[in-house]
C-alpha cells in the first residue's frame, strides 16, 4: 500500500465523468472489514469494458490486467467512482486505464484508491479475436 501522502494520491479525478459510481457495502467486506479487493478489481473491469466496447463497436473479453495498485482501502459507505480511458490500441487489443476513487460518507474529497491498465481483446460471434474497426 502507498503512503497517504505520496504525490500520486494528491492528484485530482479525471476531469471526465466516470464511467461507475457505487456504495461499498457490508456484504463486499473481506475479513478485516475493509472492502474486499476482488470486488474493486471487478468494478474496474466493469468499468474499463466501457469504453474498450465503445471502440471496438461490439463484444470484447478482458485477456490482462497489465498492472495494479491498491493505494488506500476502501470502507464500507464510501462512494467509489471509476474513471476509464484508452491508453493504446493493437489490431485486436484495446489498453484501458481504469482509476477508481472514494469520496467517504459525508466528505467532499476524492481519494484515489485503486489504479490499473486492463488489456481486451475484440472478440466475433465465435469468440475469436476480430480486428478494431476503422476509427469514424
Amino acid at each position: 500500500m502507498t503512503d497517504a501522502a505520496s504525490p500520486a494520491l494528491s492528484l485530482s479525478p479525471p476531469d471526465e465523468p466516470p464511467v461507475g459510481r457505487m456504495i461499498a457495502m457490508p456484504a463486499d467486506t473481506n475479513p478485516e472489514g475493509d472492502i474486499f479487493g476482488g470486488w474493486l478489481l471487478a468494478q474496474m473491469d466493469l468499468a474499463g469494458s466501457s469504453p474498450a466496447f465503445n471502440l471496438a463497436r461490439g463484444r470484447c473479453a478482458t485477456v490482462a490486467v497489465d498492472s495494479m495498485v491498491f493505494h488506500q482501502p476502501v470502507s464500507v459507505g464510501d462512494e467509489v467512482s471509476i474513471y476509464a480511458t484508452v491508453i493504446r490500441t493493437g489490431r485486436t487489443s484495446i489498453g484501458v486505464r481504469v482509476e477508481a476513487w472514494k469520496r467517504g460518507r459525508g466528505l467532499d474529497e476524492m481519494v484515489r484508491v485503486t489504479e490499473g491498465v486492463f488489456t481486451y481483446v475484440a472478440i466475433d460471434e465465435n469468440r475469436k479475436p476480430r480486428p478494431l474497426p476503422e476509427p469514424a
